[in-house]
């Protein structure tokens, strides 16, 4: 059965559509060959991306940093070690925690307001019932038309939360299956939404029905994916699939979330070569 990409982006204001899709796509292509040896062309990859920040942006940021090629020796491996493992015991404590104080404190009051000021984007997806409808339904839609396919749906930063919802949504259709769910600096660990998925999922957040693997991969610096380890925030599915962290190291500099610098890291590359079999 032949597969099909579906690429969904994350926050803020974007480059033109075409531009972000060849960016993903190049992104993608970089890494299989400089990691894994594997040569491609771009109708190889059967990818489409699901673009949306049109609904959020009156024009496209024709000033948005467009793809560039990765410089020697930057596209290293990430070596997992002790301290790894304490942080990610030490996120969970600290989620079990502040899931109290949102509950005895109104947490969830001060995290909407730092919603509304610092990540407007997701502010309004929670807010507005339209917004939401509309950007599930981008994601939905291509889902939906491609679901004789074996698909592997890729989600970065606010796109996660996204196609998390979109997922739980289709779970109970059984012409939907999901062969591979990667997503990519998630935030999706965060206890606000966390709850939200609750709440939006009438129970404890887990993986969807309809996915077969669930990988996420994230890079310790990135503060939106700040809690790197999701595996002790949502549970399996009912045929035991949970989701599997990987650490790596993004490359693109900055803050370290660009999506573009994700899709090139040897642990994604290695992951996507499997997938597309």
């Amino acid at each position: 059965m032949e597969h099909i990409i579906i690429g969904i982006h994350g926050l803020s204001n974007k480059p033109p559509a075409e531009a972000l899709m060849q960016g993903w796509e190049v992104a993608m292509l970089e890494g299989l060959q400089k990691n894994t040896g594997t040569n491609l062309n771009p109708e190889d990859l059967n990818f489409i991306s699901v673009y949306w920040a049109d609904v959020m942006y009156d024009q496209p940021d024709d000033n948005a940093e467009l793809y560039r090629q990765a410089l020697p020796g930057t596209l290293r491996r990430y070596r997992d070690n002790w301290w790894d493992r304490f942080r990610a015991w030490a996120s969970s404590s600290i989620d079990d925690v502040i899931d109290r104080w949102r509950q005895e404190y109104g947490v969830d009051e001060v995290a909407e307001e730092v919603l509304r000021l610092k990540l407007r984007d997701l502010s309004r997806y929670y807010e507005e019932p339209q917004i939401n409808s509309r950007l599930q339904a981008r994601l939905s839609d291509q889902i939906l038309e491609h679901r004789n396919r074996r698909i592997i749906v890729i989600a970065h930063s606010m796109g996660s939360i996204i196609a998390y919802d979109v997922l739980h949504q289709l779970q109970h259709n059984p012409a939907i299956a999901i062969d591979h769910f990667i997503t990519i600096g998630s935030p999706l660990g965060l206890p606000y939404v966390k709850a939200k998925a609750i709440e939006a999922n009438d129970g404890p957040p887990r993986t969807p029905e309809n996915v077969k693997a669930w990988v996420n991969f994230a890079d310790r610096r990135d503060p939106v994916s700040i809690d790197t380890h999701l595996s002790d925030d949502y549970g399996a599915n009912q045929e035991g699939i949970r989701v599997q962290d990987d650490l790596v190291m993004n490359d693109w500099g900055g803050i370290h979330h660009k999506s573009y610098g994700y899709l090139r890291t040897p642990e994604f590359s290695d992951y996507l070569q499997k997938a597309l079999g």
